[in-house]
This record gives C-alpha cells, sequence and structure tokens, in this order.
C-alpha cells in the first residue's frame, strides 16, 4: 500500500499532464484540500463546508440518493422533493392504467392525501462518510493476496456493524482506486416515498427516444415526490399517521436564470466511470462490447417500437422497458464515436509508454509496475470471447424476455424450497403472487414471443459452439421460428397468467417439480447451467486478475503523479462535479448555443408522433406568452448546458449557482460526450440541465398546482 502517496487519492486523471478544472467527480471531503481555491477562482463564493460538513447543515442534507440509481434534492421544509422524470418513471407508470393514464396525461396531487404511496421506493440521505483505509487494511502487510481478502472482508464487517449502529443507519464500505483507498458511507433511509406530480409523457419525455442523449434539448424531465417520516421525523414504514419530513437543509430556488461563463456545480450520486482502463480494454469495448450490445438491442427495440405503435395497452406496458433497454443503446453508439474521435486507443498506449519508461527508471519501480502492462495484453486477450458469450447471455437470457425474466424468480425457489420452514414457504408463495400481478400488468404476449424468439435465435447463430449447451443446439437445428413459438414458447405455462397464477397459489414441491418439467423453464436452466460452469468461471477469474493488475497500475500511476490532483472513478456515492455554463461545436460547422426555449418546442411539435404530440394547454399558453414570473422578454427557457463531468446516476441532480441556489436539474450528456465514462473531452463533454425556472412554470401554469409552489422559498 502506499502510504505517503494516499493524500492525493480522492482526487481524477485524463492523463498526468493535463488536468482541467470541469473535469472529475470530486469527493466532497476533500474539496478544501484540493477544489475549493480552484472554485472560487470560477466563481464560486461560498465554502467547502457549505457544501459538506458533519458539523452543521449543509448541501449534503438537502441531496438523496433517489431509489437505487437517481438523485433527487429537498425543495421545501415540507419534505418535498424533485427529481427527474425519468427517475420517477416507474412510480408513475405503476400507477398508470388505460382508465388513469398517468404517463401521458400527468398526474398532480391537489392534497396531501391524494399523494401516492410506492412500495419499494426509498431515499438516503447521507450522514456521514470517511476515509477508513488504515483500518480496512490492518493486518494485511506482508500477508498472501487470498488472506489479504478474507482479512479485509472481516474488517469491513466490524467498520459496517458499529457504523450501522444496531440498525438505525445503512452502512457500507466502498473502495476507490480499484482498492488503493477505502471509504465508510452512513445512510438515513426513508421508504414513505409518495408521488406528488409529474408532467405529461409529452413534457417530461418530450422527444425521448429521438432527443435522447441530444443537444439541443427541450425535455421537461422532473417529476415530484414526498417523503414521509414517523411524528418524531425519523425513517418509518408507509402509514396514514406519517408525516411529511422536515429536512435539515433544502435548496432556495433561483429564478435569475443563467449566462455563458456561470458558474455551476453538480451534486449527486454518479454511478460508474473507468477513466483507468488500459488500452487493451478501451479497445475491446470500441471493437467488440459496445457493438454487439448495441446489435441485440436494435433488434428488441424495432419489435417494441412497432408493437407501441400500434396499440396503447402496450405503450402503456412496455414504456419503462423500452426506456431503459434504448438509454444505453443510444449511449454506446455515442460511446464508439467519441472514442474513435479522441483516438483514444492511441492516446493510452502514449501513455502507457511514458508509464512504462517512468517505471525502467527505477530498479525498485520496475520490480513493482515492470509487469503490468505486459499482463494486460495476456489478460485482455483471454478475455475476449468470454466477454462476447457474457454480454449475449446478459442482453439475451438474463434481461432480453418478459418470460425468462419472471422463470428467473421461480428457478432459486425451485432449487431451496426443500430448505426453506413451512412458514417461509408460505411467506415465498405470497411474495410471488404478488411478483406475478407486476409481472403480467407490464407483459404482452404476442410481442415477448416475437423478442424471444429472434434473440434466441441470434443467440445460437453468433454464439461459438463451445458456449452453447448441446440440447439447444439440438433444439435451434430442429425448428423453424413459427415453430419455435408454437412448440416451446405457447406451451409454456410462463406465457399465462391465469395458468401460472393458479398453479402459484398454494406452492408446494409437487408444483415446483410440474414446473422443472416446463419446456421453456428447462430452456431456461440449461442455458443458465451451461453459463455458469462454461462461462462464468473462467471471465470471473479472468477478471479478478485484471482488477488485481489494475490496483497495481493505478498505485503507480498515484505514485508516478505525486503532486498532481487524481479523482477516484464514481461509484455511485456522494460527488461534487463543477463547471460552467456553455455551448458547444460538435462539428464542423456547427455551433451551438447554450440554451432552448419553449418556441423550439413548438417548432418540433406534432400531433402524430407520441413523443412530439405538445399538450394544447401548453400551447395555449406559448400562444399568449403566459409564462408568469418564469419567462424573461417574452421567452420561456426550458434546458440549457454546461460542462460539469458527469454519468448515470446524476439523473436528478441539482445544478447549483455560485451562490447555492438551484437553477436547474440535471438529467442527460450531449450524444458526442458520452465517452466521458471513459475519457473527457472538454470542447464536446457537456451535461444537459432542465432549467428550474421551466419546471415552476409548468407546475403553476399548466398543472396549476400553486399550492407546491407556495411551499418553495424562490429568489427573484
Amino acid at each position: 500500500m502506499i502510504r505517503k502517496n494516499i493524500l492525493v487519492i480522492g482526487l481524477v486523471l485524463l492523463s498526468v499532464s493535463s488536468v482541467l478544472a470541469k473535469e472529475g467527480m470530486w469527493i466532497p471531503t476533500l474539496l478544501n484540500k484540493y477544489n475549493i481555491e480552484e472554485m472560487k477562482q470560477m466563481g464560486f463564493r461560498l465554502t467547502s463546508e457549505d457544501i459538506y460538513s458533519v458539523n452543521h447543515e449543509s448541501m449534503k442534507d438537502a441531496v438523496v440518493l433517489f431509489g437505487t440509481g437517481c438523485t433527487g434534492e429537498l425543495i421545501s421544509n415540507e419534505g418535498l422533493l424533485i427529481t427527474n422524470h425519468h427517475c420517477g418513471f416507474d412510480a408513475i407508470q405503476n400507477h398508470s392504467s388505460v382508465e388513469h393514464d398517468y404517463l401521458t396525461n400527468g398526474f398532480w396531487a391537489k392534497t396531501r392525501q391524494e399523494e401516492l404511496p410506492n412500495s419499494g421506493l426509498t431515499v438516503r440521505f447521507l450522514e456521514r462518510m470517511e476515509d477508513v483505509t488504515p483500518e480496512i487494511m490492518a493486518g494485511t502487510d506482508g500477508q498472501p493476496k487470498d488472506s489479504v481478502a478474507v482479512i479485509i472482508a472481516r474488517n469491513t464487517k466490524k467498520i459496517v456493524a458499529n457504523a450501522a449502529e444496531k440498525g438505525k443507519y445503512d452502512a457500507s464500505v466502498q473502495p476507490l482506486f480499484y482498492g488503493n483507498q477505502y471509504f465508510l458511507y452512513v445512510y438515513q433511509v426513508f421508504s414513505d416515498i409518495r408521488l406528488v406530480g409529474s408532467p405529461p409523457s409529452a413534457i417530461g419525455k418530450f422527444g425521448v427516444d429521438t432527443d435522447n442523449w441530444m443537444w439541443p434539448r427541450h425535455t421537461g424531465d422532473f417529476s415530484l415526490f414526498r417523503i414521509y417520516a414517523g411524528k418524531d421525523n425519523q425513517p418509518a414504514k408507509y402509514s396514514a399517521d406519517n408525516v411529511p419530513y422536515k429536512p435539515k437543509k433544502f435548496f432556495k430556488i433561483s429564478l435569475k436564470g443563467v449566462q455563458p461563463e456561470d458558474f455551476t456545480l453538480v451534486f449527486g450520486f454518479p454511478g460508474r466511470t473507468q477513466q483507468f482502463l488500459p488500452s487493451q480494454a478501451i479497445s475491446q469495448i470500441m471493437a467488440q462490447g459496445d457493438p454487439d450490445k448495441i446489435k441485440i438491442r436494435d433488434l428488441k427495440l424495432g419489435i417494441l417500437a412497432t408493437d407501441m405503435d400500434k396499440d396503447a395497452k402496450v405503450r402503456i406496458q412496455y414504456a419503462a422497458k423500452y426506456q431503459t433497454t434504448s438509454n444505453a443503446w443510444k449511449k454506446w453508439q455515442g460511446e464508439v464515436k467519441g472514442l474513435r474521435r479522441l483516438n483514444a486507443v492511441e492516446s493510452k498506449i502514449a501513455f502507457e509508454n511514458e508509464f512504462k519508461a517512468w517505471a525502467a527508471m527505477n530498479p525498485d519501480r520496475q520490480k513493482r509496475f515492470g509487469a503490468v502492462l505486459p499482463e494486460f495484453e495476456r489478460l485482455y486477450t483471454q478475455l475476449a470471447p468470454y466477454t462476447r458469450a457474457n454480454d449475449y447471455y446478459s442482453e439475451i437470457v438474463l434481461r432480453g424476455t418478459d418470460i425468462f425474466s419472471i422463470i428467473s424468480l421461480f428457478d432459486p425457489i425451485a432449487a431451496g424450497w426443500g430448505a426453506l420452514t413451512p412458514e417461509n414457504q408460505k411467506k415465498v408463495g405470497n411474495a410471488i403472487l404478488l411478483k406475478l400481478d407486476d409481472h403480467f400488468r407490464e407483459y404482452n404476449r404476442a410481442t415477448d414471443e416475437k423478442v424471444f424468439a429472434t434473440l434466441i435465435q441470434l443467440y445460437a447463430t453468433d454464439m461459438e459452439s463451445r458456449f452453447l449447451p448441446e440440447e439447444f443446439k439440438s433444439l435451434m437445428g430442429k425448428v423453424t421460428t413459427k415453430e419455435l413459438i408454437s412448440q416451446v414458447y405457447r406451451k409454456s405455462v410462463f406465457s399465462d397468467q391465469h395458468r401460472l397464477t393458479a398453479i402459484s397459489s398454494g406452492l408446494n414441491s409437487k408444483k415446483l417439480k410440474t414446473l422443472a418439467q416446463d419446456p421453456l423453464f428447462k430452456l431456461y436452466r440449461s442455458l443458465k447451467k451451461h453459463h455458469e460452469t462454461r462461462v462464468e468461471p473462467y471471465f470471473n477469474s479472468i477478471q479478478k486478475q485484471i482488477d488485481e493488475t489494475l490496483k497495481t497500475y493505478v498505485a503507480g500511476i498515484i505514485e508516478m503523479s505525486e503532486g498532481k490532483p487524481l479523482w477516484a472513478d464514481a461509484n455511485k456515492t456522494l460527488r461534487v462535479a463543477y463547471g460552467k455554463v456553455e455551448g458547444y461545436a460538435p462539428m464542423d460547422g456547427v455551433t451551438y448555443d447554450y440554451y432552448t426555449t419553449l418556441t423550439g418546442i413548438m417548432q418540433k411539435d406534432n400531433p402524430a408522433i407520441y413523443d412530439y404530440n405538445v399538450p394544447q394547454a401548453l400551447r395555449d399558453l406559448y400562444q399568449k406568452k403566459d409564462y408568469g414570473r418564469y419567462g424573461k422578454n417574452g421567452t420561456m427557457n426550458v434546458c440549457f448546458a454546461a460542462s460539469n463531468h458527469t454519468t448515470g446516476g446524476n439523473s436528478g441532480s441539482p445544478v447549483i449557482d455560485a451562490e447555492g441556489n438551484l437553477i436547474g436539474i440535471n438529467f442527460d450528456r450531449c450524444w458526442e460526450g458520452t465517452m466521458s465514462d471513459l475519457m473527457f473531452d472538454p470542447d464536446r463533454c457537456r451535461n444537459i440541465v432542465l432549467d428550474i425556472r421551466y419546471a415552476l412554470f409548468i407546475t403553476e401554469k399548466l398543472a396549476g398546482a400553486n399550492y407546491l409552489i407556495d411551499e418553495m422559498v424562490i429568489e427573484e
């Protein structure tokens, strides 16, 4: 472990010779040491304690991890929370039906009693974070690798248990810099979260499929929720007696708007970046990984889109699935394009040559780091075929079809049923029935049949023979597409809600044995078993060796970069990114401004296209220029672009001005900058922000929810 260099950890890397202020997702506890002076030079007028403090209220107390993968922020003293429409989409969809189509028409609770509870939805407030590297690594010096892993696990368990305070908090220890540093995170978790308001999809998802990842953007991507607590203001399970949560801090809202070069700060829970990957990894992502996944999702999305366009019920059923599938699909395309434009592989090789020369200058460094680069070459060559097998299995078997999705719930139950007590068997059976209701509410057999047949045939065609079970190869050699659907899919009990519900009622070992003979259950198990024995162990073993090599490589980079700031890859923990409001030039002869307006929405208005069918009420407001205090000089701003370094998980993050006021809600990145998870380009990496004025305009003028506006503290 590199003790003398651990102080520089917490800080990011594009190259050791050029780190830009607007690049990076920074650890809040280290801002005062490494970032605050630069932030002030860029216009920030507060202190690092105003952002993160354990001694008094700070911005961190107004920011939450929303659900499992988004960010949200408090905007009133009554627990009112704003996040993206796409972050709240699943909750909105779950409350929607053909009779009450909240996706299409929007939803606004007029009273607290009308706010809708959401089972399973949580928000997490970070209570504190701290560097626990010495405690985690205690006792590991001189120990073999396998023993080190055991010691780290034991030390982690002890630290987490102490921090949790017997269930009062949820705690975890996360590695940074591939295990060269460890941080403890302690959260308070609230589970009574109620839907308050959401705009119609033609606003909240305006142009979503076409415009996703694109700039200029005109999407009103927001939704409102409220956190409820017990009467002691502490987390409590849902109850009609719960009361709105009183936060330690909430954001004031500024209506002043933004100008080019204005300072911006994004505070949230970015999911994953991989800036330290070697050239071989980047090459595989560009040439194999992303293209493979794009190809599979192309086929699936084409089928879903066709059926959704034909039937309103199918559109509602598959809206969230389509959005989830298309989001990464489009991102991967931009990622490959961006990496090519940056000559990413060549840039990585150039840095690796610098690293190699640096290590060779000193015998001790050569001994510790000299074998790293050749090891990457060997390991990634071995990994390539297993990566393809793993990607195809993940995209097709694990998440490709609805029917395999529901079978995957029964498979572990069937395998472990005998070990359960009668009481637990009853609980599992009841839980399955609830899952079936959720599953079939978002399932259309005719649609899934087509997805299943198409993807399974692709699996049979594209995979190396050694990665496919013999019975599967035999089946696919005998049947046509039509026969695959009629003889396998339609014969399965898992495709029939009434039959599956009947057999799942009073679930017992006999019924589970019957299910195990189902043709699709047997097919799923065959594919799963083959993957778990012929792919997964080898993939995991090679990846473990790569991670160990990356730990050594990154330790070398830290040592090589001593005195220069490096930031740790995002890992869904609280981070700060800062930059400025600015447009960009994506290609020769094209320059984008930094903001968009309601005029652009009207220019795209098209009643024939679901995602562009502007609500008539919004057309009317535009014609009257009835923008209230939210417009300026007859213009209603909608979105703006900035140079904050963001990624998945930053959806819903507050975008803060130099005085600490909320000016927008982060919701996307520009397509030309989606490679920023791997390599940042200051000229073209832009985060896309919903102007808070547009969200409030929709809330007050279109929804008539003035009572929500009255809760907020607004500065004009």
